[in-house]
């Protein structure tokens, strides 16, 4: 049977980066919402329209045009060959049946959902100490990669900003978004026994190996 595995983590917390490295180890594909996203817009496909329709408004993509085109992609032969690393989907418990149909149509199920945990004042600090230089776009980080003079770009010794998105206003508000929008989606898996819960506050290298032991087990 093929691999179907959902990974979730709030923002910050590293999800993006352990879902290319657990696709890669585990041999399936990666299937990223936002990509999906920019992938259908590019190609102005018939929902890459209908979600432009939405974006250019400045108003949320209905859940049908989401789940229509996760449901094109697991549906290409190699994701119904070997499964996929699903990434960003499903964000709602409504997202979550839909994709629970798409695959008993596929002759599939989901083997796990692994929710990569990291604690409020750690997502705060990982995701506002980020900061962009103005001439190239070189980034810094104050913890993981400091420059060597403070506010200064190492390369081209152009000033360092933070973008909007960075500023701890910003930030906080996106964690609240994603607690209120996807915690009831972790209890939902939670009550069904496929949720396995991954400290997200080890290294990259650790983490990754936590959740290859998790698949292994599962």
């Amino acid at each position: 049977m093929s691999t179907f595995i959902v990974l979730l983590g709030p923002p910050g917390a590293g999800k993006g980066t352990q879902a290319v490295r657990l696709a890669e180890a585990l041999g399936v594909p990666h299937v990223s919402s936002g990509d999906l996203f920019r992938e259908n817009l590019k190609q102005q496909t018939e929902l890459g329209k209908r979600a432009q329709v939405y974006i250019s408004q400045g108003e949320l993509v209905p859940d049908d045009v989401t789940i229509g085109m996760i449901r094109e992609r697991v549906s290409r032969e190699d994701c119904c060959a070997d499964g996929a690393i699903l990434d960003g989907f499903p964000r709602t418990p409504v997202q979550a049946e839909a994709l629970d149909q798409i695959l008993v149509e596929l002759d599939t199920a989901l083997k796990a959902v692994y929710y990569i945990s990291v604690s409020e004042d750690e997502l705060i600090e990982r995701l506002t100490g980020r900061w962009m230089c103005r001439a190239a776009g070189h980034i810094y980080h104050l913890r993981h990669n400091p420059p060597r003079e403070p506010g200064v770009c190492d390369i081209d010794g152009s000033v360092l900003y933070q973008r909007d998105d960075d500023r701890p206003e910003t930030v906080i508000q996106r964690i609240r978004v994603y607690q209120q929008q996807t915690m009831p989606l972790i209890e939902h898996y939670r009550s069904r026994g496929l949720l396995v819960e991954v400290d997200g506050e080890q290294s990259i290298e650790q983490v990754t190996r936590s959740l290859l032991e998790a698949v292994t087990e599962s």
